[in-house]
């Protein structure tokens, strides 16, 4: 008599813990882009968070990174359960959305491994910091690539193989396509023309409070230094953030051939690579920083009653 062939445990549990591991990646993407969203300083056993965070790698079309991430792990989930909300009775539709579903979590696990991966490049070569988010992120999306492949039995191998292809061809392609600039704002700016870079000139329209202040004055201190361009909006909305009065005191270094004073050597000694970026105690970090987040970096320690984007009414 022939032994019945036991069903491998992975096969019968893959969708429940790839519904797991795709929840816990939405939980902490979502945190991240409530952090992002409020400018505020992530729990991170180091500062790499926080600089990656703020990095212009951190925002894509205006959103934040982390926003994208949430939408692909609970995208993953619901690819995971839905076929098990079906009552067994009704065989024919819970075969059809495991099908289908089986071949997204698959393709979904490619892209998110693949990007992840181009991640853990930028980590590595461009931001040069350890984010455990992110390698966590990269973790989770490894696994869920490798449980939808192990998780059941795949009938036609060269169609996986060629799914898996074109997506990552594309995925990273795009990639690609959307960071192309993200490092090099001149670039996206070179289009641009000597009047219309003297017009994009933005004027402070906030005020300081006292700890905008004493804040400013602390970084300029220390040693710190703020390097931008004139026509950048994210310079802009750094100068924003403390206001007019504080913005004076700012240890700002103007990197555009055509700014005021401009101080294009000591940008390209510093290797400055994007805007803005700001150098505090040896550490360098990119993207508009949240004034909590300069004040931790600094190691300022007078009062935190930052009151930004107060109208002038000018």
């Amino acid at each position: 008599m022939k032994r019945q062939s036991r069903t491998p445990w992975v096969h019968r549990y893959w969708r429940p813990l790839m519904a797991g591991i795709a929840t816990v990646g939405a939980a902490v993407t979502a945190y991240l882009t409530a952090i992002k969203l409020t400018q505020g300083s992530a729990i991170c056993p180091t500062s790499g968070c926080d600089i990656v965070l703020s990095s212009p790698y951190a925002t894509v079309f205006g959103l934040p990174l982390a926003l994208f991430g949430f939408i692909a792990y609970a995208s993953m989930a619901l690819f995971a359960i839905s076929p098990l909300l079906v009552p067994q009775s009704n065989q024919q539709l819970r075969s059809q959305l495991q099908s289908w579903t089986g071949l997204l979590l698959f393709a979904g696990g490619t892209a998110m491994t693949v990007f992840s991966g181009y991640l853990m490049y930028l980590l590595a070569f461009k931001i040069q910091a350890v984010c455990i988010y992110c390698v966590g992120s990269a973790i989770l999306s490894t696994s869920l690539l490798s449980l939808a492949i192990v998780g059941r039995n795949w009938q036609d191998i060269g169609q996986l193989l060629f799914t898996g292809f074109i997506v990552a061809t594309l995925v990273l392609v795009g990639t690609l396509a959307i960071y192309a600039n993200a490092n090099n704002p001149a670039l996206s700016n070179s289009n641009t023309s000597t009047e219309q870079l003297s017009r994009q000139e933005y004027a402070i329209t906030t005020t300081s409070g006292q700890a905008e202040i004493a804040l400013a004055q602390h970084l300029k201190q220390i040693g710190a230094v703020f390097y931008g361009a004139s026509w950048c909006p994210h310079c802009h909305d750094q100068k924003q953030l403390f206001g007019k009065e504080a913005a004076q005191e700012i240890p700002y270094v103007e990197c555009d051939p055509k700014g005021i004073n401009s101080q294009t050597e000591r940008c390209q000694a510093a290797g400055v690579r994007g805007f803005p970026t700001w150098v505090i105690n040896d550490r360098t970090v990119m993207g508009t920083q949240s004034l909590s987040a300069l004040a931790k970096l600094s190691g300022y320690r007078g009062g935190h009653n930052f009151q930004s984007f107060q109208p002038t009414g000018k």
